[in-house]
């Protein structure tokens, strides 16, 4: 299939007009709710943050697609009126995509800021919902929400939640992952980072019929390491020696009795090892009273 922006469109604003039912003709209204949805989906494509940016290239980019475009109140007004439809058409272009019934999904969460300033946060409508939060990732506190999504590995949108940063993520994974459409019977694998740790959430996911996958965190190596070191000193105290066998066992005996022959035999002492101790070292090497020099010259 072609990567064609122009392609796309037309196909969305053909399936989205199948979709949606129809409504009784305005005169007034210029734009359907059609076109507003294709729009949406062209400024998500285009990355064009701002709606007045946006609204300025598609009289360029997108003119021969859409003839009459909106102006910026009335596409936010639209926007925001048709929030709910165009999440419904998401689902269903979730639903038809391949990795929309796969068992393997990622669970992450992003912050979604709307203000800074102090007075600004005051005089937000948006007051009553957001809330301050930390960032981990960027290490700062931030006013605003936290998207929270379970995504396919293709990409496909499983379920989406926006709520307050105060709410813990585990409880929000929880709410998304009992939303997630699945197939009977089918086990969900969902995979995370090391926040999502605890026996109670695991053990409230597998009430869900799904397990999590996550990195290991500081304290669970330290934990790990321990229950192993006491695990192979367990092993070692239970494991027969190794001078047990009966080749072991007699080697020392004949190598001991070979040697005690030897010294009989040979008038010097054979050369000590350097595992003998400092103070039989120089016993063996020299005499107790040293030689006399008379003696000697006789």
């Amino acid at each position: 299939m072609d990567a064609d922006l122009d392609l796309l469109l037309i196909a969305v604003y053909c399936t989205v007009d199948d979709l949606l039912p129809t409504k009784a003709a305005n005169a007034r209204r210029r734009v359907t709710d059609q076109e507003v949805i294709t729009l949406c989906i062209a400024q998500a494509m285009l990355d064009c943050r701002s709606d007045e940016q946006f609204l300025a290239v598609a009289r360029h980019r997108l003119v021969h697609l859409f003839p009459a475009l909106p102006e910026r109140s009335a596409f936010h007004k639209r926007r925001l009126r048709l929030s709910a439809v165009i999440e419904a058409l998401i689902a269903e272009f979730a639903r038809h995509s391949p990795g929309f019934y796969d068992e393997l999904v990622l669970v992450d969460s992003t912050p979604v800021e709307c203000a800074r300033s102090v007075e600004t946060t005051r005089r937000s409508a948006l007051g009553d919902a957001a809330d301050y939060g930390y960032c981990a990732s960027h290490s700062r506190f931030f006013w605003g929400f936290r998207l929270h999504a379970l995504f396919a590995l293709d990409g496909t949108p499983r379920a989406l939640a926006l709520t307050s940063p105060k709410i813990d993520e585990k409880t929000v994974c929880l709410q998304l992952v009992a939303r997630c459409e699945r197939q009977p019977g089918q086990v969900l694998i969902v995979v995370g980072d090391k926040n999502f740790c605890g026996r109670q959430f695991e053990a409230d996911l597998a009430a869900l019929d799904a397990t999590m996958h996550r990195p290991r965190r500081k304290d669970e190596r330290a934990a790990d390491r321990t229950s192993r070191r006491s695990a192979s000193a367990s092993n070692r105290s239970s494991s027969p020696p190794k001078t047990s066998s009966a080749s072991n066992a007699t080697a020392p005996a004949s190598c001991t009795n070979c040697a005690s022959a030897w010294r009989a035999a040979s008038p010097h002492s054979p050369p000590r090892s350097r595992s003998t101790t400092a103070s039989a070292a120089p016993a063996a090497r020299w005499p107790a009273t040293p030689p006399d020099p008379a003696a000697q010259l006789i």
